[in-house]
Parts: C-alpha cells; sequence; structure tokens
C-alpha cells in the first residue's frame, strides 16, 4: 500500500487543474501582453482566473494579482510595504511561528534598518494577543501573521488580530501569510481588515510555480520586480499562463466544495490522532477538531530521529514530512515546536503528516500499524 501525509509540502494537481494547464500550454498559447487574437484568449483566462479567485474571498478581480507562488507572494508583500511605508516608521510586528519565507524575509528587513518584534505564542502555537496589544504602536507600519501555521497546524485569530491592529493604527498594513489556509477555511479579507494575502497554487492540487497575491485597493506596495510592466506595474514579467489558469481552476475547485472537503479531512485528522494517542511514547503537538487546522497533524516520537522514522515508513510505503518541506531538504530543529516550549529532547523527534479530501481512514490505520512494528526497533538503536 501506498499512502501520501504530505500534502502540505505539496498536492497531487487534480485532472481538472490538469487538463486545463495541458490546453493552455499547447492551443491557447499566446502572450497575453501580445495586441493579435493568440495574446487576447490567453488573456482571457487570467481574467477568468481572477474572477474565479475574487469570488472565493468576495474581493475585487483586480485585487489579485499573479506571482511564482507563496515565497515571492510573501516577499512582495513584505518588502514591497515596508519599503512604501517607511517614512511613517520602520516598526514591524510578526510572530516567531512563521514560515521560512516570512522570517527570512524578515531578517533580510531587519540588515535594512527595519526593526522587527517577534511576538510569542502559547503552547499550542497560538500567538498571545497580550504581546500584540503591548508590541503594537501607532509607529508600526506593518503586521504579517501567518493564519495557519505550517508545521503544527496552529489558527491564528486574524480577524481579532485585524480589528485590533487598525484600532491603534488605522494606516498599519496587515500582511496574513494563508498558504497553508486557503482552500480549507473561509476567509473575508474585509472582515478581517486583511490589506496583502498569499497563497500558493500547488497546496491546493494546482500547479507548482503559480501564486497569488491579494492587494487591497489603495495599499501602499512597491514592486520587487521591475520590467514591462505587466500586472498593472507591481509585478512584471510575462504572466505563467497555464500556472495561473491551473490556479484559478484549483481556486474554483476548492471552494465549490469546501464544506464536504473540509469535514472530510478533518475527520481523517482527528482519526489519526486518536490511533497516535494509543501509541506509547507519543506526543501529539497539533488540535482536534476546528480547534486546529483541518489538515495537519503534528507528532512527537521519543527516542526516535525525525529523520530515521521518515525514512523507516518510506520503506514502508507511507510519506510524511520532518519539517517544512519548503525550507531545505534537510529537516532543522524548528523555531516554531521551540517558541511554542517542546520539551528539548522531543525536538529532533517530530515529524508532519498532512491530508487532502482523497486520503481515508483506511490509509491511516496502515500508516499506524507500521507505526506499531517499527518504534520498538527503532528505540532499540537509539543514540544514547
Amino acid at each position: 500500500m501506498e499512502v501520501y501525509f504530505d500534502n502540505s509540502a505539496t498536492t497531487k494537481v487534480s485532472p481538472s487543474v490538469q487538463e486545463l494547464v495541458v490546453k493552455v500550454m499547447t492551443e491557447d498559447f499566446g502572450n497575453p501582453s501580445s495586441m493579435h487574437l493568440v495574446g487576447v484568449e490567453a488573456e482571457k483566462y487570467i481574467k477568468t482566473a481572477q474572477e474565479n479567485i475574487a469570488k472565493t474571498l468576495k474581493v475585487d478581480p483586480k485585487e489579485i494579482y499573479f506571482t511564482s507562488g507563496g515565497t515571492e507572494s510573501n516577499n512582495m508583500a513584505i518588502i514591497g510595504s515596508a519599503r512604501a511605508n517607511q517614512r511613517s516608521g520602520k516598526r514591524i510586528l510578526t510572530t516567531a511561528v512563521e514560515h521560512s519565507s516570512v522570517g527570512a524575509t524578515m531578517k533580510y528587513l531587519e540588515e535594512e534598518g527595519f526593526e522587527v518584534i517577534y511576538l510569542p505564542v502559547d503552547s499550542f502555537g497560538v500567538v498571545k494577543m497580550e504581546a500584540l496589544q503591548e508590541a503594537m504602536t501607532e509607529e508600526t507600519i506593518l503586521v504579517s501573521i501567518i493564519h495557519v501555521n505550517n508545521e503544527v497546524g496552529a489558527i491564528q485569530p486574524i480577524e481579532e488580530i485585524g480589528t485590533y491592529i487598525k484600532k491603534v493604527n488605522p494606516k498599519v498594513v496587515f500582511h496574513v501569510d494563508a498558504i497553508q489556509s486557503y482552500g480549507k477555511m473561509e476567509i473575508r479579507p474585509k472582515n478581517c481588515k486583511i490589506d496583502l494575502l498569499s497563497v500558493s497554487g500547488h497546496k491546493i492540487h494546482g500547479p507548482k510555480g503559480s501564486g497569488f497575491i491579494y492587494i487591497k485597493k489603495n495599499t501602499k506596495i512597491n514592486p520587487i520586480i521591475f520590467g514591462g510592466g505587466q500586472q498593472m506595474g507591481l509585478r512584471s514579467g510575462t504572466e505563467n499562463v497555464p500556472g495561473i489558469a491551473g490556479i484559478g481552476q484549483a481556486a474554483k475547485d476548492c471552494y465549490d466544495h469546501l464544506e464536504e472537503n473540509v469535514q472530510h479531512i478533518t475527520e481523517v485528522k482527528d482519526y489519526m490522532i486518536d490511533a497516535l494517542n494509543t501509541l506509547e511514547g507519543v506526543t501529539v503537538n497539533s488540535r482536534k477538531g476546528e480547534a486546529g487546522a483541518p489538515h495537519i497533524v503534528s507528532a512527537s516520537f521519543s527516542g526516535v530521529r525525525s529523520e530515521v522514522l521518515l525514512h523507516a515508513l518510506e520503506d514502508k510505503g507511507v510519506y510524511i514530512s520532518a519539517g517544512s518541506a519548503c525550507s531545505s531538504n534537510k529537516p532543522a530543529i524548528s523555531s516554531t515546536l521551540k517558541a511554542m516550549g517542546v520539551e528539548k529532547e522531543l525536538l529532533d523527534s517530530t515529524v508532519r503528516f498532512s491530508f487532502c479530501e482523497w486520503n481515508t481512514k483506511e490509509e491511516v490505520d496502515y500508516a499506524v500499524e507500521q507505526l506499531q512494528q517499527l518504534l520498538p526497533m527503532l528505540r532499540k538503536y537509539v543514540r544514547r
């Protein structure tokens, strides 16, 4: 049996997306900047994708800009808005549990002279609101918060955060990294006071190399890529029309079936958590039901290094992650787990299981059966 439980790293492209991408690549392959009919046909795919995505967020299609993926969207949002608003101040707030595409970007801005405050989280990975309230000032120009943590599935209270920070400073820019939440839950930027929102296509059964950023009208943001002035000058470069068509279709598919998909994925997640809790020496770092993201389970296995467990399960046809696959192919000690206060001896013994609507409880049974067989053997060889 082969079981793919690494959907937070990437998802399989859906049949409807695959069909559309191939059509755009082989039939409607024009450059959308070309003025002839072939170019005009290509441009229609971009407009359709904007409309599909805008409907899922209840925003204006003109507020959707396409990128190469989540990392570029996060970089564009953070660097672009920080530089555009630095005359008003250089203070930025973020959390200690951000994805590396945010964390590394913040380090870059610190080198440029910006002051970055990393807000602490509780034992569940949720930002401490009192720390946010204490750190938020009128000089704060940007607040960047991950919606769903990519390692443990913690959900941040973005509506509460957005409402509070805008009350303190209506001009502050609020950026939300929604790469692990988009397609898994309803997101309403206007209700949450969000100015910038990042999404990646390959997390929702779309193609790799596709992403988008929602930019609220009149938000001050500078481009970080220059050239031919495509996408209103905010993101130059010939548009990746097959990728854009693909992410637009994937977004539509996700939200056309959101309720039933989320219910199924949550059931699989909770089933996995219950099963893991029956195993000796296992600590689950994710929460059941709606308290956590529907698709992520982080678990620590005492006495077994995460990389060893990953490859042992791989030999049995079960594919998981030993951390964020977006950072590198070599697992590192998680800053998220550290910030949550996970015991030191478990930091290098933690793996992630992540699900999509195509996973089943039968697959969970198989994976847990393999764990029951592997763990006693692996613990015999633990380094002392």
